[in-house]
């Protein structure tokens, strides 16, 4: 009996170290040229204005080979009502995907805060979605814990948007982040966290809201 149930053993062993590979591969992931499909056409200045602004802070930056129209994507409020990317059309944005349990998506939340409160307005603004699927007080909770003043509480308790992002190329693991243009036309990514506030951050951003 004892030696019947050692592959039972041997393999809820290696179950375990996959669910463990598999959790740490939303921390660290490797990120490869962006090839989604177009359908947009980005302002080249705006594109070179991404891939000037990629080192430093923003060295992991992709500019979009083949910008993806993003504007119908879709996600909730924090009481839950409709909302999206059309309603911020004629902005800038830096669309944040996050998660309560991914520790480094915590660590930047701070810095997405204070870029927020630097420079949201009626040219760029941060949008951040919320990733959890359990309790839905627990990213409110979060951000309180952490005084965040500026950024919006946006939530996607379904994972949808990811999903749909994964699919096309455009995310692979948490945080994401894309830079949309005007139009909602996707013209960069970064994969992993990043120090938001940093100057070169904000340079990108007063680079990106002089383009008309």
């Amino acid at each position: 009996m004892p030696t019947k149930s050692r592959p039972v053993r041997l393999l809820a062993i290696a179950a375990i170290a996959g669910l463990a590979v598999g959790l740490a591969g939303v921390y660290v992931t490797k990120w490869s040229p962006v090839h989604s499909a177009g359908g947009c056409e980005a302002s080249q200045q705006a594109l070179d204005a991404i891939k000037s602004s990629a080192h430093g802070q923003l060295a992991g930056l992709i500019p979009a080979e083949s910008p993806a129209d993003l504007s119908t994507l879709a996600f909730q409020t924090a009481d839950g009502k409709p909302t999206g990317i059309a309603e911020l059309k004629g902005r800038f944005v830096l669309l944040n995907l996050w998660a309560t349990w991914c520790v480094p998506c915590r660590k930047e939340m701070p810095a997405l805060d204070r870029l927020a409160a630097a420079r949201n307005g009626p040219d760029f603004t941060v949008a951040t979605v919320n990733m959890d699927v359990g309790d839905p007080a627990k990213p409110r909770t979060f951000l309180d814990e952490i005084k965040v003043a500026a950024l919006p509480d946006y939530r996607d308790p379904k994972m949808a948007l990811f999903t749909s992002l994964k699919t096309r190329g455009l995310a692979f693991g948490l945080p994401t982040s894309l830079i949309l243009d005007r139009k909602g036309c996707q013209i960069g990514a970064l994969n992993g966290p990043a120090e938001w506030d940093d100057q070169a951050v904000l340079d990108l951003v007063d680079r990106l809201v002089a383009i008309h």
